[in-house]
């Protein structure tokens, strides 16, 4: 019993001396220093919404904030929609690795969307831009209960081949790969949808999901990333967070 003490005692001990790094997460929207010279740079600073505005705006919309660490959403069934339409970044990316957290009140619904053209030509960020759709396993309605709807899809196009999604109220963790067309997603750490864009296959997709009414749509190779906050879906008041918004070009 004396020696299985002491063997805890001296484990308790080791664990007290680790560095701080060693034993703590990294703190929220900064990079390593491996991160760092890697090439990521951080989207989000944790602080403000610089680097991003509204769709069609010139700032961010009314029902963005940033609370605790984290830009978020609180909006309702109803309203403007200009106080919270979607949420895009002031630079556009053509190759690129993106990775982001999100979290949501239950049954809500968002995305987010890539090679978002902008131009008062378009309406809505989804006429141009393809998204990486974000849904309550259960219950968000009807996109819960439709293929192709569900988080982690290729919204509309292409199932993700896991459910790899946590229940409502916890972090989950999105990647976007973009590589010259090579289109990987990963959720949770799992990759869910690998495809390819802007080939005869890809223009066979695009015809026939709902997406054939925007002739632009999925067509261009550079744009914006954008957060969705038009969605009125979920129990109120509707919240969405997102943190750790990081990107590396390739």
């Amino acid at each position: 019993m004396f020696k299985k003490l002491l063997a805890t005692t001296f484990a308790m001990a080791l664990v007290g001396a680790m560095a701080p790094s060693q034993v703590c997460a990294q703190q929220a929207n900064t990079l390593t220093a491996k991160e760092k010279a890697e090439g990521w740079k951080l989207l989000f600073n944790g602080r403000n919404l610089d680097g991003w505005h509204s769709y069609l705006q010139k700032a961010p919309a009314r029902d963005w904030k940033v609370q605790d660490g984290a830009i978020m959403l609180e909006r309702s069934r109803t309203g403007n929609e200009n106080d919270f339409a979607d949420l895009v970044t002031n630079a556009q990316y053509s190759n690129f690795d993106l990775k982001l957290e999100w979290k949501m009140t239950p049954c809500a619904d968002s995305g987010v969307m890539f090679y978002v053209h902008e131009s008062p030509q378009y309406q809505e960020t989804y006429e141009t831009g393809p998204e990486m759709q974000i849904a309550d396993l259960t219950c968000t309605q009807p996109d819960s209960h439709v293929d192709k709807e569900r988080s982690g899809d290729l919204f509309d196009l292409i199932a993700s081949s896991e459910e790899r999604v946590r229940e409502a109220g916890n972090w989950n963790q999105f990647e976007i790969i973009a590589d010259h067309g090579h289109i990987q997603f990963f959720q949770n750490g799992f990759k869910v949808v690998d495809t390819y864009f802007w080939n005869d296959e890809w223009r066979k997709l695009v015809a026939q999901s709902k997406f054939a009414q925007w002739a632009d749509f999925g067509t261009f190779k550079t744009g914006h990333i954008s957060l969705q906050g038009t969605e009125d879906k979920g129990e109120l008041p509707i919240h969405l967070w997102f943190r750790n918004i990081k990107l590396r070009q390739l």
